[in-house]
């Protein structure tokens, strides 16, 4: 390989910018050449100007923009082979024989086709003089890597395409703010989402949102009863207390026959047979635009950086790989073979065999449109004849963490329609104690989807030695035969205690499963705990508008994060925001960082820099403070630049929960609540915590809690995220051979 050339194609996601930025500043840092190839396609027909190299500040300052800045188009031209031998041309006159292709399955296909025909197309080039002799000998072979791109969601080989998280997030607050307008005028809205034929956004939306009817492309309704059934279950619902009803429409749904299901339709179905007031929003566009999540970002950042390894280290005998995610670990999959499953559901659903369509979407897909079902029901289903009814608590502890409401939500909706009697604990283990303990009903719940912050109340407070004998009591009077206790740290060490005084208080002799919620993502036995994210969305939108602040006045920033002894909020804002240093407690801080750190903000803002970006952990260290920080390059900037501070403090507990911690709650709640049930009963029943871990859901022994959790500090002893710490460091810096 010569040198990359990196190009977006197709339609433009929120993210593109974080993998453009990521592919250039790593192909730079390994002396590789970089060329953005403008317009996609149409651009690498074209030629000229619309190919460029690209330099280390090239990328600066897009990582929070939205689109590509590089640019995006169809190119009719390129699907000619004349057109790709064009291409080609203008590829070799730039020393270009490796491509980073951002886009959906079309553009990759597309980039697959040119790879396959390059050889010949660079002889006939060569034999009609178009290009010099020897060009074959020196650019034989094209080899190229795809990144996944696509709002839609609809690729195979990878959990989550680049954009699929901010579109989840549009759709969501779009949902979030039309409720409440319902609400008061006890309305129906029809939601019209984007998605091709993938129902990816529609069912996660509604999911997130609590919406009530979903049309989707892979589960298709009967075209003779879809009118009755949705007006009937949104007819109960409203007899049974809703103000409201919110049917999710996927732009791609047909019925069983291949109809297409309009907004329309839907509008006049209820507004006829049950004379619901109704309105249409069709989002449209705006679930493309603006700027990336958290998520995407890194996302993007991520996938860029493993792209231009494999393309270091491929040989052109190697199939092209698509770049993707799984649980939160990249890993490349047969391009092609990605691809070829991707066209095979649309063929699929065209052939109306939906059961395939499903299988290929993935368990994943089926496990959550079966979990929404019934979330969207009016009322729980009567309790089969032999079910047994237990009693199952549900309850916080530690800090409030966004997500703690839909977690809760979900199951208790999920116990009731199995028959259980669901009990909510008020104000953590106090509440516990005193025995401060009501039923929730299916109705009770209503609202809790988004609800930010604790409805049944939280606090950090662990029980003494006195306190478990009342923790005894409570469960032997309110007949409780399960726990389900959502929180951090403080909850842990809670159940753990319990676990241990078994022989004490043989009451506690009943399942429990720790579910993780807490913004500090430091919990033992799972990846990401609900409200992390939430968390993080909080810390970019500050320091967005932070950074401009800043650029505009020359100044560095010294921002803290929340977070405890855990770096992961400070780490993975660093990255999603362009931090330049960051630090945080697992590494510590020396007195040579922090005059490193100040020879560098002088020689940077001498060179025309304009802003400073150092984010710390709240607790990085006792002595090396923020105040201590800020005062440190005041004084060593001097005239150079300004310094200030910003503690974004609590800001990062509320609001909100984002899409991601809306249904990621709900799915361990349903696996706890499922957990339960089977544990309930047995002669040693088992206390859990619950997560997922490479993007499989599991329970661990609360007997392995102190061998996995460093209880000195308050997090796992090994934490994933560590992993990425090079990574973040490359992208901080300034770039090769400047400021010397």
């Amino acid at each position: 390989m010569n040198k990359i050339g990196i190009l977006t194609s197709g339609g433009d996601a929120p993210g593109m910018n974080a993998a453009l930025r990521s592919a250039v500043r790593f192909a730079l840092e390994l002396g590789i050449g970089i060329y953005a190839i403008n317009e996609g396609y149409q651009g690498m027909v074209e030629g000229g100007d619309k190919i460029r190299e690209l330099s280390w500040d090239s990328v600066g300052g897009i990582l929070q923009r939205g689109g590509t800045v590089i640019g995006t188009a169809r190119c009719d031209e390129f699907r000619t082979r004349e057109g790709r031998k064009k291409a080609a041309k203008n590829l070799v006159e730039n020393g270009i024989d490796g491509l980073i292709v951002i886009g959906g399955d079309g553009s990759l296909t597309g980039a697959s086709i040119f790879r396959t025909e390059w050889p010949e197309l660079i002889t006939e080039l060569v034999k009609s003089k178009e290009l010099p002799s020897g060009s074959a000998e020196k650019y034989p072979n094209l080899i190229f890597v795809g990144l996944p791109g696509s709002i839609d969601n609809d690729m195979y080989g990878t959990d989550m395409t680049i954009g699929a998280d901010t579109a989840l997030h549009r759709i969501t607050e779009v949902i979030d703010a039309i409720t409440s307008t319902a609400s008061s005028h006890q309305r129906s809205f029809v939601v019209e989402v984007m998605g091709r034929k993938c129902g990816y956004l529609a069912m996660m939306g509604a999911l997130a949102s609590g919406a009530d009817w979903l049309f989707i492309p892979e589960v298709p309704p009967n075209p003779d009863t879809w009118r009755d059934e949705m007006c009937e279950a949104l007819k109960a619902g409203r007899e049974a207390g809703r103000r409201d009803s919110i049917v999710v429409l996927a732009e791609g749904a047909l019925d069983k026959n291949g109809t297409p299901i309009t907004s329309q339709d839907i509008k006049e179905t209820l507004e006829e047979q049950i004379g619901e007031d109704t309105r249409i929003t069709v989002l449209g566009h705006y679930q493309r635009g603006g700027s990336p999540s958290a998520f995407d970002r890194n996302l993007g950042t991520l996938l860029g950086h493993a792209a231009v390894l494999h393309l270091k280290e491929t040989s052109p005998e190697d199939p092209p790989q698509l770049i993707g995610m799984r649980g939160n670990r990249v890993e490349s999959s047969n391009l092609m073979e990605c691809v070829d499953l991707t066209q095979q559901i649309a063929t699929y659903a065209d052939q109306n065999k939906y059961d395939k369509v499903l299988e290929l979407r993935g368990t994943g897909f089926q496990t959550t449109h079966k979990i929404l079902q019934t979330m969207i029901q009016s009322e729980p289903k009567p309790r089969k004849e032999g079910v047994k009814s237990y009693r199952i608590a549900v309850m916080h502890s530690g800090g409030p963490a966004p997500g703690m409401n839909t977690i809760v939500r979900a199951a208790v909706r999920w116990g009731a329609d199995l028959g259980q009697t669901m009990l909510g604990v008020s104000n953590g283990f106090p509440g516990l104690i005193k025995g401060d303990i009501k039923e929730l009903n299916w109705m009770d719940v209503r609202g809790m989807v988004g609800l930010g912050g604790a409805e049944l109340g939280t606090n950090r407070t662990v029980p003494t030695d006195g306190d478990y004998y009342a923790i005894a009591r409570t469960i032997e009077e309110q007949k409780i035969d399960a726990i389900l206790m959502i929180g951090g740290e403080a909850g842990y060490e809670s159940v753990y205690e319990m676990s241990n005084r078994q022989k004490e208080f043989p009451n506690f002799r009943i399942p429990i499963v720790c579910l993780p919620a807490t913004i500090d993502n430091d919990r033992p036995g799972s990846e990401l705990s609900i409200g992390a994210d939430t968390a993080l969305n909080s810390i970019i939108q500050a320091v967005d508008q932070i950074k401009q602040s800043a650029v505009a006045t020359r100044r560095c920033f010294v921002v803290e994060t929340m977070g405890n002894y855990c770096g992961y909020l400070a780490l993975m804002g660093g990255l999603a925001t362009g931090a330049e240093r960051v630090y945080i407690h697992e590494e510590g801080i020396t007195l040579q960082d922090l005059q490193d750190d100040v020879d560098h903000l002088v020689t940077g803002f001498s060179h025309g820099k304009r802003l400073g970006l150092m984010i710390r952990n709240e607790s990085a260290h006792p002595v090396y403070t923020t105040d201590f920080m800020v005062r440190l390059f005041e004084v060593e900037g001097k005239e150079l630049f300004d310094v200030r501070q910003a503690i974004l403090g609590h800001q990062q507990q509320g609001g909100n929960p984002s899409p991601f911690d809306r249904i990621q709650g709900v799915r361990l709640a349903v696996q706890s609540v499922d957990f339960l049930l089977n544990e309930i009963g047995e002669k040693e029943p088992r206390q859990v915590f619950i997560g997922s871990e490479g993007g499989k859901i599991q329970f661990t022994g609360m007997e392995d809690y102190q061998r996995l959790e460093d209880r000195d500090f308050g997090r796992p002893k090994k934490q994933w995220w560590m992993d990425l710490r090079p990574i973040a460091r490359v992208l901080a810096q300034p770039g090769p051979g400047q400021w010397k």
